[in-house]
């Protein structure tokens, strides 16, 4: 007995935790990370981040020893001769052949390069960073589709709850007629008024929890997360306006203005000297020594400058490049800021809207509520039929459907504006 006792109480906890994580609340700020997290464009932050590492690799190694192998065989139509005005006893110099071979190896150490292996990392970082808040901007864009699906549920469960009150209030007026039905006072078709109204917000009951269950589906599909119709929205706080435009373009921007102050170090790094120290070795025929005919082996070591000044040439035209850029990532800016801004006042507006609409409907609601009383005492008294009572009903939930309304409309407004100035999320 006790044993079972302790099972009974194992499943009611088990049951109990299950029930309780179906439940389990949901942020708007929870959905923004978890839509951002599930969104696959996620995974080409990965890629962007292993591009840059194996770039960076890869000119770093510009610092190492470079090595060269080269091989050579040729043909010459004439070689060095040696010959004097007289002949010497017992003197010969040697004729070299007219095929010649050589194979060497050359090892070239950068002593200095002018800075350009240290800026093509930088620039391959720079490059990154601009990928990376090209990949912040796109997935920005989730932050509005999780409003609308949000705000929309939402909605549709204030709507749920109203249509209970008003199936409430049909209750109440079939509870009045019946009454009178049965003092034989009203006809049997009174109540068949107030029972087809009811059917009808059964129906209505039937369409929010289905459009309800479509917009969970839909936000579980976004943030990777599954909704059944036991999940909570917890209702965001209102906000706080006034702030400063942060959205994610003005980094990218930032980051493409970095990017070129990189381009223009190019131009000064590519007319620069370069200075090598080089060793080569080889082995051929002839040799250093040219008065030899026979294969030898043979080194070269020293210091080399290389400076090339073709690219003066260009070097105006190339800055001009880099300050047209500059000047067009500067209108992008220019433009992105006016049109959002453009946006937040609209939206500014509609939020002015939405609250003195809501002062009204309190008052209107009172108002309908209180005709709704005296509309109930008069159908109970038959003063006035069931049409005219199901009409001041009617009225009344009309009023609070527009609050209902308003209230979501005011606060997803408030939301879409802190997305067109930019949402934190922490």
């Amino acid at each position: 007995m006790i044993n079972e006792v302790k099972m009974r109480m194992i499943f009611s906890c088990l049951a109990l935790a299950a029930l309780g994580a179906q439940a389990q609340s949901l942020t708007i700020r929870d959905a923004y990370q978890l839509a951002r997290k599930n969104y696959p464009m996620i995974r080409q932050q990965g890629l962007i981040e292993k591009t840059r590492d194996y770039s960076v690799s890869n000119a770093a190694k510009g610092y190492l020893p470079q090595l060269s192998v080269l091989g050579q065989a040729t043909y010459q139509s004439a070689v060095t001769e040696f010959k004097l005005p007289v002949s010497v006893p017992g003197v010969e110099f040697p004729t070299l052949n007219k095929d010649q071979y050589k194979v060497l190896g050359e090892v070239n150490q950068v002593i200095y390069d002018g800075g350009n292996v240290r800026t093509q990392v930088r620039s391959h970082e720079a490059n990154a960073q601009v990928e990376s808040q090209k990949l912040e901007v796109e997935l920005y864009k989730l932050n509005e589709r999780v409003n609308q699906l949000f705000f929309g549920i939402l909605m549709l469960e204030e709507q749920l709850k109203q249509n209970e009150l008003l199936k409430k209030d049909i209750h109440l007026g079939i509870k009045k007629v019946q009454a009178l039905i049965d003092n034989g006072t009203a006809f049997k078709s009174n109540a068949n008024t107030f029972k087809a109204e009811l059917l009808k917000a059964d129906q209505r009951t039937i369409d929010l929890n289905a459009s309800r269950k479509a917009y969970l589906d839909m936000l579980g599909l976004l943030t990777g997360r599954t909704l059944g119709d036991s999940a909570v929205l917890e209702r965001p706080a209102e906000l706080a306006g006034n702030r400063e435009i942060s959205r994610p373009e003005l980094k990218l921007y930032e980051a493409q203005h970095r990017s070129l102050d990189i381009q223009s170090q190019m131009i000064d790094v590519r007319n620069r000297p370069r200075l090598n120290f080089f060793f080569q070795g080889g082995y051929g025929r002839p040799a250093l020594n040219i008065l030899s005919n026979g294969f030898d082996p043979y080194y070269i070591t020293g210091v080399r400058l290389n400076w090339s000044l073709s690219g003066l040439y260009t070097v105006k035209k190339d800055r001009e490049l880099v300050r047209n850029s500059r000047d067009a990532i500067q209108l992008q800016k220019e433009t992105f800021l006016f049109n959002t801004n453009l946006a937040a006042r609209q939206q500014n507006a509609e939020l002015s809207r939405f609250r003195q609409l809501l002062t009204t409907d309190d008052e209107i609601i009172a108002l309908r509520e209180g005709i709704k009383t005296t509309s109930a005492a008069q159908l109970e008294n038959g003063v006035i039929n069931t049409n005219d009572f199901l009409r001041e009903v009617n009225a009344e939930d009309a009023a609070r459907q527009n609050k209902i309304l308003h209230g979501i409309q005011l606060l997803m407004s408030e939301y879409n504006l802190d997305n067109t100035l930019g949402t934190t999320i922490e």
